[in-house]
C-alpha cells in the first residue's frame, strides 16, 4: 500500500451528524489545544525533523477552525467527540485529515496541498524548539510509529491516546479520507501504543526545550544581507528615473510653505473659549457650549504642546481613536474644554466640532504622552453630558457638562440599592471604579448618574473617551434608564455591556420585548446547567448599542429566568436594524432544560408578531408572539415569524 494511495479527499455524500458553529469549534479548539497538537505531532511522520514537526503540528491545529457552520460526520450509537462535544469531534477530524495529508510525498506534476508545505505560522527565528526527551520506551515507540504508514499511525493514536474502539477509529479514518481503514487497523495491530507512553512529555509539542541555531552561520548571513541591502539602495538612487520636471503636488504649495489656517490651528492664543453661561441661551446644547475649565487654561506652553502633538504626533506618542474617528490635525483653531492636572498627569481636552481630542502628558515631563480621539458629532444634550478626564489604578474621572446639577454613582446590577452622591469640583468627579477596566468575573457594574434641568440619566464607561448613554424602553420611544422600572430591566443584563467595549458606542438601549411562561414547575436552566427555584415566567430583553459613526450597531437578544442573577445571550448580530428605531421588532429563541430534565425550544417575538414557526431540528408553530416546543438536547432550529401586517421576520442570529 503506497502512501499516495492511502489518503483521499472525503466524499461529500458522507453521513452528517450535528452542525457545529464556528464559535463552538473555537471553544473546543481552545479548551483541548494541547491534546489536538499532540495528536497532530504523533500522526505526522518523523522524517521531517523534530523542530519542523513541532511547528507543523501547531500550524495544522490552528488551521483546523472551520470558516462556517459545518456538519460532523456521524459515529453510530456513540458520543461524537470528547465528552460528547461535536465541536471537538470536528476539529479533531480536521487535525487528523491534514496531518495525513502532510505526510504524503510531493508529486512532480501535481500542485502540493497546503498541509504539505512548510508552515507559514507559527514561526520561531534564532531558536531550535523540540519536546523533552523521554526514556527508552518512548524512543522505541517513536521508532515503531515511524515505520508505519500515516493511516496506521493515526489508528494507533486514536486507539491509544483517544481510547476509541476500532469501530469509531474506522469511522474517523474514513471521514478523514483514508481509502482502506481496515488495512490501517490491521497494520496498527503490529504496534502496541499504550496511553501512558502516548501521553508522555516525549510527544508533547506544547512543552518544549529551546536551543540556539548556528550562531556563526547566522552572523555571516546577517553581514551579507546588510551589504547587499546597502548596494541595492545605492544602485536605486543612481539608476532611479530623473522625472519629467512636474511637481506631483500639482497646485499645492511646497511642503515647507506655511499655511495660514494650519498655523492658526497651532496658536494657543486663537483657541476658542466659550462663556461659562453660553449654554443657558444657546439654541445648541452640546460640546460647543462647554466653557474652558481647569487650573491650566492659561498655560500657553502646555496648550502649544497639545496642539503641536495633535497636528504632528511623534513616534513616542500613543495615539488611539474610536472606530470611524479620523486622527488628523484640526482644520482650524479648536475649542478648549479643559486644561488641568488630573492625578499625576497634565490633561488638555479640545473639541473641533467633529471630535473630542484628549492630550495627556506626565506631570514631570513629556515622555510617554498620549493622544486620544472620539467622534462626537450630533451629540446633543444627553450625549454631551460628560467626558473621561483620565484613568488610573482601575478608576476613572469624568468632567461633566456645565448644565449638570448633581452626580452620583450606583451599581446597575443592584436596582434596589440607593445611589451614592458625588461631589463635583469644577465639574470634575472623584475617581470612580471603572467596570471597563476591572479584571475577573463581573459581580457589579458601576455607572454614573447625572441630573440636570431636564431629568436624570445614566452613563457608563466602555473604555473610550466619551461614556455611553444608557436608555430603556421600546425603540423610538425609549426613555431614561434612571427610573425604577428601567433599573430592574437593566439589572440582569448589566454585565453584557462588557461586549460593547471599545466599539465607538454612543448609547445602549435595553428593551424588554416579551415575557414567556416556563414549562415545568421545579427548576430551569439552559445548555447542561440547571437553576433551582419555582416556575414562573422568563423575560426576553433586546439590547442595542448605537455607534457614533452610524454603522456597526451591535444587537444582543438575552433571556432571564426567575431567580437568576444574570441573563444569558441567546443571539447576537451586527449591522442589522432589529431592535432599533427603524425596525422596532425582534424574534429570538433558546434551547431550555426544565427541572424535570425535559428540553424545550422557547421562542419569543415582539408584541406585533402574529405567529411563530420553528423548522429544522425542531418543528412547531404557534399563534401569537410566543412558542414553546419539546426538543432534543443540541437540536438546532430556524425561526420565522409573521407580523400582524403580513410581513415576515427571521430569528436574530
Amino acid at each position: 500500500m503506497q502512501p499516495q494511495d492511502v489518503v483521499r479527499r472525503p466524499a461529500p455524500s458522507s453521513p452528517a451528524g450535528p452542525v457545529v458553529d464556528v464559535e463552538q469549534a473555537e471553544a473546543a479548539l481552545a479548551e483541548h489545544y494541547p491534546r489536538l497538537v499532540r495528536i497532530a505531532y504523533l500522526v505526522l511522520p518523523s522524517g521531517t525533523g523534530r523542530r519542523r514537526r513541532v511547528l507543523t503540528a501547531h500550524s495544522l491545529t490552528q488551521r483546523a477552525l472551520p470558516r462556517a457552520r459545518t456538519p460532523v460526520p456521524a459515529v453510530p450509537s456513540r458520543p461524537v467527540g470528547r465528552d460528547g462535544d461535536p465541536g471537538y469531534a470536528l476539529v479533531r477530524l480536521q487535525v487528523v485529515r491534514t496531518a495525513l495529508e502532510a505526510g504524503l510525498p510531493l508529486r512532480r506534476r501535481a500542485w502540493p496541498r497546503r498541509a504539505q508545505l512548510p508552515p507559514l505560522l507559527p514561526q520561531v527565528w534564532g531558536l531550535k524548539l523540540f519536546p523533552r526527551s523521554g526514556g527508552a520506551d518512548e524512543l522505541a515507540l517513536d521508532q515503531r510509529l515511524s515505520a508505519l504508514s500515516g493511516p496506521a499511525r493515526a489508528a494507533c493514536v486514536l486507539r491509544g491516546l483517544e481510547r476509541l474502539p476500532d469501530g469509531d477509529v474506522r469511522e474517523v479514518l474514513t471521514a478523514a479520507g483514508v481509502t482502506d481503514a481496515d488495512a490501517a487497523l490491521a497494520e496498527a495491530d503490529r504496534v502496541r501504543a499504550e496511553h501512558r507512553l502516548l501521553d508522555s512529555p516525549e510527544f508533547d509539542p506544547c512543552s518544549l526545550q529551546a536551543r540556539p541555531t548556528d550562531l556563526l552561520r547566522r552572523r555571516r548571513h546577517l553581514h551579507a544581507t546588510l551589504v547587499a541591502g546597502a548596494a541595492l539602495a545605492v544602485c536605486g538612487a543612481l539608476l532611479g528615473p530623473a522625472g519629467d520636471g512636474r511637481d506631483p503636488g500639482g497646485a499645492a504649495a511646497p511642503p515647507y510653505a506655511r499655511n495660514p489656517a494650519a498655523q492658526a490651528a497651532l496658536d494657543p492664543a486663537k483657541l476658542t473659549r466659550v462663556s461659562p453661561t453660553a449654554w443657558r441661551t444657546s439654541a445648541r446644547v452640546d460640546f460647543s457650549v462647554w466653557p474652558a475649565r481647569g487650573g491650566l487654561t492659561d498655560d500657553t506652553a502646555l496648550l502649544r504642546r497639545a496642539l503641536a502633538v495633535w497636528a504632528r504626533p511623534g513616534g513616542g506618542v500613543r495615539v488611539s481613536a474610536t472606530p470611524g474617528t479620523p486622527s488628523g490635525g484640526p482644520a482650524g483653531p479648536p475649542q478648549l474644554l479643559y486644561a488641568g492636572t488630573v492625578d499625576t498627569a497634565r490633561v488638555v481636552i479640545l473639541h473641533d466640532g467633529l471630535r473630542i481630542a484628549r492630550y495627556a502628558e506626565p506631570a514631570d515631563g513629556t515622555h510617554g504622552a498620549a493622544l486620544d480621539f472620539a467622534r462626537v458629532d450630533g451629540a446633543g444634550r444627553a450625549g454631551a453630558s460628560a467626558v473621561v478626564l483620565g484613568r488610573a489604578d482601575g478608576n476613572v474621572r469624568y468632567l461633566t457638562a456645565p448644565w449638570v446639577r448633581a452626580a452620583g454613582e450606583r451599581d446597575l446590577r443592584a436596582p434596589d440599592s440607593a445611589a451614592t452622591d458625588l461631589t463635583l469640583t469644577g465639574g470634575v468627579t472623584p475617581p470612580l471604579p471603572s467596570p471597563a477596566l476591572r479584571p475577573g468575573p463581573c459581580t457589579s457594574w458601576n455607572v454614573l448618574r447625572l441630573t440636570d434641568g431636564t431629568g436624570t440619566r445614566l452613563v457608563t464607561d466602555l473604555g473610550e473617551l466619551v461614556p455611553a448613554l444608557l436608555t430603556a424602553g421600546r425603540p423610538g420611544a425609549r426613555g431614561t434608564s434612571a427610573g425604577a422600572g428601567a433599573l430592574r430591566t437593566w439589572a440582569p443584563f448589566a454585565c453584557s455591556l462588557g461586549a460593547m467595549r471599545s466599539a465607538g458606542v454612543r448609547s445602549v438601549n435595553a428593551w424588554a420585548f416579551a415575557e414567556q411562561p416556563l414549562p415545568g414547575a421545579s427548576a430551569s436552566g439552559w445548555g447542561s446547567s440547571r437553576r433551582k427555584g419555582g416556575g414562573g415566567s422568563a423575560v426576553w430583553v433586546c439590547t442595542r448599542a448605537e455607534t457614533w459613526r452610524g454603522g456597526g450597531a451591535r444587537v444582543l437578544a438575552q433571556f432571564h429566568t426567575p431567580g437568576g442573577r444574570s441573563g444569558v445571550v441567546t443571539a447576537k448580530a451586527e449591522d442589522v436594524p432589529a431592535c432599533g428605531a427603524r425596525e422596532p421588532r425582534v424574534l429570538a429563541g433558546v434551547l431550555w432544560k426544565s427541572g424535570a430534565g425535559a428540553w424545550y425550544l422557547l421562542a419569543a417575538g415582539s408584541r406585533d408578531t402574529a405567529s411563530v414557526r420553528a423548522t429544522g431540528g425542531v418543528e412547531g408553530s404557534a399563534r401569537g408572539h410566543l412558542l414553546t416546543v419539546r426538543a432534543e438536547q443540541g437540536a438546532r432550529a430556524d425561526l420565522k415569524g409573521t407580523l400582524e401586517d403580513g410581513r415576515t421576520i427571521g430569528g436574530l442570529r
